[in-house]
């Protein structure tokens, strides 16, 4: 493996990805260092939750390559399961399953296990993200938002991955079960040593969990780097972005 392999999680190198004659992502081209948390920010319908498809595999690209741990890759495959986790969106609990068969699905299709050790592993991963072992019988029809995001997360984790991909992690929540949820991030990060690549658009998160930060505009990473930096960018979206009324309001807050 050489020096570039051990440095990155995710290369990516001038990705193309299409609608019908619209093109959302233009040559676009990005490194996720190992170990870090990176931020990807854009305009709604921009292509984040795009690109972050693309990268494992659900959604089909029409040029350029993708490295996940330093092998080639088109996201497909059973063994892409165990090299990243998932947390989509609102969470994507199957409405039908208990927390604990929630958290067990990604073992049940992945591994062969006994059921025992399944049971032992769900409330291993419902103690690691804050939640208790009466909590693993209850349906997602019976969980707070914050509580949701916390089982999509333990389920994400069940095969323990090195990388975590995280789509709008805190969409949904309120400030205080938002920023619970982002020192959560943060601690399993450092504890787990996982890559995370997160797509959000809360400030919030950007500035006190990230690591570093991409903005994607005109289907390319425009901008990288650590918050000081986006925040000294000339690019016209990502002063929009960061320098705009909301921001500057979110920003001073958080003084």
């Amino acid at each position: 493996m050489d020096a570039s392999q051990d440095q990155f999680a995710i290369r990516v190198r001038d990705l193309v990805v299409g609608f019908g004659r619209q093109t959302v992502l233009d040559h676009l081209s990005l490194d996720v260092r190992r170990g870090e948390i990176l931020g990807l920010v854009g305009a709604s319908g921009g292509g984040k939750s795009v690109l972050m498809r693309t990268i494992i595999g659900l959604i089909p690209r029409r040029g350029g390559t993708i490295e996940v741990m330093g092998q080639p890759t088109g996201g497909h495959g059973r063994g892409a399961a165990t090299i990243w986790g998932i947390l989509f969106q609102q969470g994507a609990l199957f409405s039908s399953l208990t927390v604990r068969q929630n958290i067990q699905f990604p073992l049940r299709e992945n591994l062969v296990l006994s059921q025992e050790l399944m049971d032992e592993i769900a409330i291993a991963k419902l103690e690691m993200v804050g939640l208790r072992a009466q909590d693993a019988d209850k349906y997602p029809s019976e969980l707070s938002g914050g509580m949701t995001k916390r089982v999509a997360l333990a389920r994400a984790l069940a095969l323990d991955p090195p990388i975590l991909f995280l789509d709008e992690p805190t969409s949904g929540l309120d400030p205080i079960a938002a920023g619970d949820f982002d020192a959560l991030i943060k601690t399993l990060q450092k504890t787990l040593g996982l890559t995370v690549f997160m797509v959000t658009h809360d400030l919030a998160s950007l500035t006190t969990v990230c690591d570093r930060v991409a903005a994607l505009a005109d289907g390319k990473i425009v901008a990288i780097g650590p918050m000081r930096e986006l925040l000294q960018s000339e690019h016209p979206w990502v002063r929009a972005y960061f320098h705009g009324k909301r921001s500057q309001m979110l920003q001073h807050e958080m003084r």
